[in-house]
């Protein structure tokens, strides 16, 4: 596993205790030294502000604060203290609807419990060397969700729906 990650600072926010400790083992693995935790989004929300890291992993279903509502408060509240901060849902709940609202919540990258260390690092170098660009319309700010770019397309939208004044990409 790479060195150059030993600069990263995450934040674990995970309400099962040996879950975070998995998680921080596993971030300590990939080199990144400084791993902060927190036991629900409303924690989490505090640790964003006050120690600011670079990338958050956070669990869904957490109380009172899950992590889709989690990431809800740091995408769009007026307070938040970095909308644009990654954030890597980690689930064990991989029904379809779940992804769907932890995406439409503005989740950067999904990751599904069984944790291996190879998809924590592919989640984790995704981040790093390919950051997604945000976007903002009507009913959504978050990440990109168009992950792919095909070579031969030869406009500047990909959907029919997209129309240049209902989305700004920043």
């Amino acid at each position: 596993m790479p060195a150059s990650f030993d600069y990263l600072k995450a934040l674990v926010i995970e309400d099962n205790a040996h879950m975070r400790a998995l998680l921080r083992s596993l971030l300590h693995t990939l080199g990144i030294k400084t791993v902060l935790e927190a036991a629900d989004g409303g924690a989490g929300y505090v640790e964003l502000r006050e120690k600011r890291p670079d990338f958050v992993l956070s669990d869904l279903s957490m109380k009172p604060v899950d992590g889709i509502e989690f990431t809800r408060m740091v995408r769009t509240a007026q307070d938040s203290p970095n909308p644009y901060v990654p954030i890597v849902m980690v689930t064990g709940h991989t029904e379809r609807h779940r992804v769907e609202a932890a995406r439409d919540a503005g989740v950067t990258e999904f990751l599904a419990k069984p944790i291996t260390a190879q998809n924590l690092f592919l989640r984790v170098a995704e981040l790093v060397e390919r950051p997604r660009a945000f976007v903002r319309s009507d009913s959504y700010f978050g990440p990109d969700r168009r992950r792919h770019k095909s070579a031969d397309y030869p406009g500047p939208f990909r959907r029919k729906d997209d129309f240049k004044d209902d989305i700004e990409i920043q």
